[in-house]
């Protein structure tokens, strides 16, 4: 009867240890669901991937998302910006390629970060010194609230929108 009870106990440790590891690698299954966004840019086609996060009635911007740090720009494992074509961003050029897209969130102004090592957990393992192009841009009030994060491709801008903040890259 003791074997069985250990036993019984065992198995339903292994079941539930199982079921967690398991919920991670779906991605659907997270609490920050993942998402991918295509659509064209300057004659390019773009694909960004991320997990959307939610407001869930908590403040945002200078405290969940702090001011003037490195921020992944969403949750879980690292943003990714995909171009098939060079882009001009801020007046610089973005090679063709894949990166991981990182932003510093500011008051007054905001820098994407387009890091060459794309396949990365959050920005714990961030190195500046992989950056391929930073770009400085002004956020702006948004006229829609947005509960979770979303980012959206337009032909001659792409947006990322959370909360009542529209951050605009063109």
């Amino acid at each position: 009867m003791k074997k069985l009870f250990y036993l019984i106990l065992l198995l339903l440790t292994i079941s539930s240890w199982s079921s967690f590891v398991l919920g991670q690698s779906d991605k659907s299954a997270r609490p920050s669901p993942f998402v991918e966004v295509k659509g064209n840019f300057e004659e390019a086609d773009l694909a960004i991937e991320y997990s959307s996060p939610a407001v869930k009635g908590r403040s945002i911007w200078g405290d969940l998302v702090p001011y003037d740090k490195v921020w992944r720009t969403g949750a879980n494992e690292a943003t990714t910006f995909e171009t098939d074509k060079e882009l001009n961003l801020g007046g610089e050029q973005l090679p063709a390629g894949k990166y991981a897209l990182f932003t510093i969130p500011g008051e007054s102004e905001w820098t994407w970060i387009f890091n060459q090592v794309w396949d990365q957990w959050g920005a714990f393992k961030y190195d500046p010194s992989k950056d391929v192009l930073r770009v400085t841009v002004a956020p702006e009030s948004s006229p829609v609230f947005y509960e979770h994060l979303t980012f959206v491709i337009e032909e001659n801008a792409v947006s990322l929108n959370w909360e009542n903040l529209k951050v605009s890259l063109n």
